[in-house]
């Protein structure tokens, strides 16, 4: 969030999966870098190397679980990680 703003992690349970919430109030994601996220390599970073989301993706995938992500540009992202129990 370059120009600061908020963000909320919440955690619960529900139909038998453990969710984990991680919402924020920064710039959002394009539908187009939407599409391209969980993408090896992919970056809109600086420095960045394009592996964090794919590494993430593929151990909550190992743990049968998914992670789904929500955006809306000017308005932030939210990504909601449920892994069954």
């Amino acid at each position: 969030m370059p120009q600061g703003g908020i963000l909320t992690v919440e955690s619960g349970m529900a139909g038998g999966a453990i969710e984990v919430k991680i919402s924020d109030t920064g710039i959002g994601i394009s539908a187009a870098n939407r599409k391209k996220l969980f993408s090896p390599f992919f970056t809109t970073k600086k420095n960045g190397i394009g592996l964090g989301l794919v590494i993430s993706y593929r151990i909550i995938e190992n743990h049968r679980g998914t992670i789904d992500v929500a955006s809306e540009p000017g308005k932030g992202t939210t990504f909601m990680v449920r892994i069954p129990v």
